[in-house]
Parts: C-alpha cells; structure tokens; sequence
C-alpha cells in the first residue's frame, strides 16, 4: 500500500516507516502542518493514499502549552480526516494513534477496550476528544482507533522517563532525581508497537479501538533495578517533588485479549521483546 503517515520524523514515525518499507509498503512522509487544513487538502490530493497511519501528535505528558494539546491533537485531527474525506478515492483504511492515557486512573486491571475513560491531564483528553471527533467520520472512512499503553526504545526523547533514566545509567551519573517512584506501567518496545499497527493496518475491524498492550507492568523502581544489573552501576535516586504530577496515573496496565485474537485470526507473528532487551538495546544505542 501507499501509506500517507504523519509524524514521520517522530520516534514513533521513524521505526514504522523502517518497518513498513521493510512490508513492501511505500510510505510517504505528511510534510504539510496538522494545523494548516488548505495545505492538508493539496497535499492529500497529491499523494492519492491507499492508507493513512496518523502518528503525529503533542505526547509528552509534561508539556508546557496546555493549549497546543488541542490544536494539534484535536484540530490538526479533524483538519486531516477533513482532507481525507475530501479526496475524490478514500484511502481503503486510516489508523489514528489515540493513548492508554484516556483510562486515567482506573482502578479495574488490566484494562480492556470497555474501560470507560476517565482521563487526569490534557494530553489524555486530547486524545480522547480525538476519538469522540474521529467517530463521526465513520460513516464516511475506514477508521481503526490504536490505545498503546507505555512504550519505549532506542531514539526516544529523553524528557520521557525511561531514556532519561538510560542515559544517566549509560554516564554512570552518581544520581538521579525522579518524581513518583511507585508508578507501575507497561514499559513495551516500540518494535512491538510499530508491527501490532502493520497488523491492524491491513486486518483491524472497521470502526473498532484496539489496545496495544502486553499486560506485563513494572513498578519504576524494578526498572531501575534492571539498569543497575545490566550496566553494574547503583546510582542514588533522589526524589524531587517539582517531578511529582498531580494528576499522576499510578498505575496503568492493558489487556491484549482483542489484539491477540486478531494476531491470531491474522496468522501474523508480533513479537514482544523483553524487558531486558528493550533497556539493552537502549544501552547500546547510547554508545554508538
């Protein structure tokens, strides 16, 4: 398929695209801004897609312009799926990255697709009134909605947890100063992320929300016990108060039933590295 994908040059972008092209798919990077709905119309005509993985978003959960949530992450939506809709051929099917941060702090786990949302910070809202938006285009486009809890990997940005925490391990820094320490969450590799949306790509139920997920959780504290025994360095951890959210999720773990039925169904294989693998690759990476 010609994919359109957005968010290309993201770390989430830049493994899909590997692993697409590596699908025999050819992937065209969006180039137009999300917010610029006369440049999505002409540029969506231009590239005629039989596919649309949407990717591009505000992710980080700490940042600064509340209101940039909105505008990229709603606005920039619907200015997309407007442009989609607006093609002369519909492209066959349209995956939109949504969050496992729509849940909030649920107190049933693992969390399945039922789950009603309760999200407690802007970026989970955002992603959730994306979805309430993206629902009235199913009468009119081929929509799979992807909830992916926790993952990471190599070329992550280190303003999130887990490469903020290799990179110190990888420096052997003396400290390190952390928020929460008590958060569990799924730490999944991106590989495992990329490869479950190729798979929903070509066989994802119209109009259906898939979790992306393994069901494994760690509290933040094994996590950093696995640093300490891949790389035998035992740094202090300080807590500062300033990286406590006050709307912390405590702990956030998915059920992959739906997914793995439809792995299943699919006869495809996704696989699911460790979590040592994940951390180790991530290791290595910071050496080159």
């Amino acid at each position: 398929m010609k994919i359109l994908l957005t968010g290309a040059d993201g770390f989430t972008g830049r493994l899909f695209a590997e692993r697409a092209s590596a699908a025999s798919h050819t992937v065209v990077p969006l180039q137009a801004d999300l917010t610029n709905a006369a440049a999505l119309q002409e540029e969506a005509l231009a590239v005629a897609p039989d596919a649309v993985v949407h990717l591009a978003a505000i992710s980080f959960v700490g940042h600064a312009n509340e209101h940039a949530f909105y505008g990229v992450n709603v606005v920039g939506s619907t200015n997309l799926l407007n442009a989609l809709v607006a093609l002369p051929v519909r492209p066959k099917r349209v995956l939109l990255a949504s969050s496992a941060n729509i849940y909030g702090n649920s107190k049933h786990s693992p969390i399945d697709e039922m789950q009603p949302p309760a999200p407690v910070n802007h970026y989970g809202t955002s992603k959730l009134a994306m979805e309430y938006m993206a629902r009235t285009y199913t009468d009119r486009l081929n929509l799979v909605i992807t909830r992916p809890f926790n993952y990471t990997g190599p070329g992550q940005d280190i303003n999130f947890l887990i490469p903020k925490l290799a990179t110190h391990f990888a420096e052997r820094a003396p400290s390190i100063a952390l928020g929460n320490l008590n958060v569990e969450r799924e730490f999944n590799d991106i590989q495992m992320v990329c490869d479950a949306y190729l798979v929903l790509l070509t066989h994802g139920e119209p109009g259906e929300i898939y979790n992306i997920c393994s069901g494994n959780p760690y509290a933040l504290r094994f996590v950093i016990e696995t640093f300490s025994r891949l790389t035998g360095h035992s740094p202090l951890i300080e807590v500062n108060p300033a990286f406590v959210r006050a709307n912390e999720v405590h702990r956030l773990c998915g059920n992959p039933e739906k997914l793995n039925r439809l792995i299943q169904a699919s006869g495809a294989t996704v696989h699911t590295p460790t979590l040592d693998e994940t951390l180790e690759r991530m290791l290595q990476a910071l050496k080159k």
